[in-house]
């Protein structure tokens, strides 16, 4: 091998050294910002998915996607309606809580596709969640599993899911549009509202009760 083959031999070396070297700082830096911006969902998925970069995909992917959503705040009105809605769920409960988490569930796929949200199946809207209310969406992941198994979950976990539920319930509602105006057609509205109740004066879901009987078969 000549000199001048030996110098560009070793200069394609010294390039792929600094490639992967770029490559591994790329890709921790990387994983750092997802591990930063998902949390604890950041290790759900990858134990989910088995393996890291296929867990990291996923998770850039709904990151993109709910980029494109176009979102909004409830009116004070659409808010009123639905704190008195989640009062009634709640009161249920002590007659029959596995329609009380039933209903609770219901509720809130109605006020998440009010606020704009896809409707899909109840794994996508976890996973939306994530992205932007990552501490409330591990709640509606808890909620659910314990919701799937109602029929054999005991009334103190039957209570734990609607406390889940609670969770994700105050994040959806806690931001009100400053002015009830009309809203125009959105993605993923369902059909036109009932009636709305006129007061617009902040309601704090009160405290869940601690006593409660099992439903009825």
């Amino acid at each position: 091998m000549s000199g001048q083959e030996t110098t560009l031999a070793i200069a394609v070396a010294a390039a792929v050294v600094v490639l992967l070297f770029v490559w591994l700082f790329m890709r921790r830096h990387r994983t750092q910002a997802l591990r930063a911006a998902f949390g604890e969902e950041y290790d759900r998925t990858v134990a989910v998915r088995g393996k890291r970069s296929t867990a990291e995909a996923d998770l850039m992917e709904r990151r993109e996607r709910v980029s494109k959503f176009t979102t909004r705040p409830l009116t004070a009105a659409e808010r009123d309606r639905y704190v008195s809605d989640w009062a009634e769920t709640k009161a249920l409960f002590v007659d029959s809580p596995v329609e009380a988490v039933s209903r609770a569930d219901r509720l809130l796929t109605e006020v998440m596709r009010t606020r704009g949200y896809p409707m899909a199946d109840f794994e996508h809207r976890h996973a939306d969640l994530t992205v932007d209310h990552g501490d409330v969406a591990k709640h509606y992941l808890a909620g659910q599993e314990i919701a799937a198994r109602s029929n054999d979950a005991t009334t103190e976990e039957l209570r734990r899911a609607l406390n889940h539920y609670e969770a994700l319930f105050a994040d959806m509602t806690g931001e009100v549009a400053e002015v009830d105006e009309p809203v125009a057609a959105r993605k993923g509205d369902g059909d036109g509202d009932s009636d709305l109740a006129q007061s617009h004066a902040p309601v704090r879901p009160a405290a869940f009760g601690k006593t409660a009987r099992p439903a009825s078969d």
